[in-house]
């Protein structure tokens, strides 16, 4: 066999050897409006706690770049300003 034929036979498994589009399946669509709404759901949950999880990582990558000054000087400002806005809340 030439490389003609291999370069055929390759192109024809490629071509049926790949799966169908995986949103076009039955099994992927919800059937009924409960369902659907289930499965939105169900993403916005994971997508939620994704969220979540990749703000707690920057907190963490924010505070290890601080030096240790950094850190009390942010701290410090940090209270001063709650306190300041609690004081301002109790007087307007």
């Amino acid at each position: 066999m030439n490389i003609k034929t291999f370069l055929i036979l390759f192109l024809l498994f490629a071509l049926f050897g790949t799966p169908s589009c995986s949103s076009t399946q039955p099994g992927q669509t919800p059937a009924t409006v409960e369902d659907a709404e289930k499965m939105l759901a169900k993403q916005a949950k994971a997508n939620a706690k994704k969220a979540k999880k990749e703000q707690k990582a920057a907190q963490k990558h924010f505070w290890s770049l601080q030096s240790e000054e950094a850190k009390k000087s942010i701290k410090k400002n940090k209270k001063r300003n709650k306190r300041m806005a609690r004081a301002k809340k109790k007087y307007s």
